[in-house]
């Protein structure tokens, strides 16, 4: 089994929907999807909340996140850099 490099972590890339939490931001990641059955494509929201070390990030802004250790219960993402802020 090969190690895992630091830089070999999953990214992605969301839009903040909330960040009236101190230090942490929610991320939703919309992605499209087919139905397994009918074949109708159709969009999928998955939301996840991410560390935000200097509360930089707001509402409407893209972020690309990483993945890293669990930081609290359901925290296991890190920003990485924002892409665009909101208008």
């Amino acid at each position: 089994m090969e190690k895992i490099e630091r830089n070999d972590r999953r990214t992605m890339i969301g839009t903040v929907v909330s960040d009236k939490m101190d230090k942490t931001i929610v991320v939703a990641k919309v992605s499209n999807k087919r139905h397994p059955v009918y074949g109708k494509v159709y969009k999928s929201t998955k939301k996840y909340k991410a560390h935000d070390e200097n509360n930089e990030c707001h509402v409407g802004d893209t972020v690309e996140l990483m993945e890293t250790r669990h930081l609290s219960k359901d925290k296991y993402y890190r920003v990485v850099r924002i892409i665009e802020r909101a208008k």
